[in-house]
């Protein structure tokens, strides 16, 4: 039995930053670190993941793989991990994560531990805490079975550059086309210079106190102060008045994040909204009900109407800018 197996997932031609992070706790766990990727042009990609601790990197690299389709690269993973023989295998709790990672584990004949937010080693078992019951408790949960599978919320590690060895193996699989249903013809993707909003740094969102869309244009400037880690968000009111598309939303139905720092503005914190982001750095809410469950989260609260409160930081913050 080897270390640890990080499933580097790729997105739009680069490395997710959740592999980055699951690959440099593999590093501080100790033992053998080896990375799958998979991808049309993976191979280009493979080096990267040496500055983060992958010692070996498996590629499997091919025009087949140019989109995801769960059951090819599923195929291709469980071949690369029945030549690693892994303790540990690691995945990114991210889309398209959460459809690889269980289908990984039910073709290994093991449990999967999912959307965890810390891990630690005990002996040659890892523990993982992971949020339940829509983020009001933490469990910690130990998967039953070799390989341990494990998915990882993004941004929940953070990472460090830790050097491994990087040897880098292109491995040809071979694929039941006779299991492979259904082929994947075009991946439509959001047009936006921002970034996905379970890797950004810092993320401002905006709730049905913002009145309107155009109102969004406000958390927009202000994102940009903050620079290209960070993004807008938008609560399921928002979503569902129209005024923000779904792939904006943040919550138990739209995306969980755990950004460094979450503004959210005119927001009230419906379970499924806290469920979405309560595992924020720092969280900042401006709202102008001093009741709102928001506040219950929040590090950090101003009890104000955001119209008064978002432009006033805009304006200071561009002046600290100079």
């Amino acid at each position: 039995m080897a270390g640890t197996l990080i499933y580097a997932e790729v997105q739009k031609g680069e490395i997710k930053k959740g592999a980055f992070e699951i690959t440099s706790k593999a590093k501080e766990f100790g033992g053998e670190v080896a990375a799958c990727i998979i991808g049309k042009g993976a191979e280009a990609l493979a080096p990267q993941l040496a500055k983060y601790g992958a010692d070996k990197i498996y590629v499997v690299d091919g025009p087949e793989f140019e989109n995801y389709v769960p059951e090819a690269f599923v195929q291709a993973f469980v071949q690369v991990a029945n030549t690693v023989q892994p303790t540990v295998i690691l995945t990114s709790a991210s889309a398209q994560g959460k459809d690889f990672t269980p289908a990984v584990a039910a073709r290994l004949n093991v449990g999967a531990v999912s959307d965890c937010v810390e891990l630690k080693k005990e002996g040659d078992k890892v523990i993982a805490k992971r949020p339940m019951y829509a983020g009001k408790a933490y469990a910690l949960v130990e998967a039953v079975g070799t390989p341990q599978v494990i998915s990882v919320r993004p941004n929940a590690l953070g990472f460090k550059e830790i050097a491994g060895a990087g040897a880098v193996e292109k491995v040809a699989v071979n694929l039941d086309a006779s299991k492979i249903k259904v082929q994947v013809k075009a991946v439509e993707v959001a047009a936006t210079t921002e970034p996905d909003q379970t890797e950004a740094e810092i993320i401002v969102s905006g709730g049905r106190g913002m009145k309107g869309p155009e109102n969004f244009k406000m958390l927009e400037d202000l994102a940009k102060l903050f620079g290209p880690t960070a993004t807008t968000g938008a609560s399921r009111a928002a979503v569902d008045a129209g005024w923000r598309a779904h792939s904006y939303q943040v919550g138990q139905t739209g995306k969980t994040v755990s950004p460094n720092l979450y503004i959210a503005c005119g927001i009230s914190g419906a379970i499924q909204h806290l469920a979405g982001m309560g595992t924020s750095k720092v969280i900042v809410a401006i709202n102008k009900d001093p009741e709102a469950p928001i506040f219950t989260k929040a590090d950090y609260g101003v009890v104000d109407d955001l119209f008064n409160v978002v432009p006033a930081l805009i304006e200071e913050i561009k002046k600290i800018k100079g």
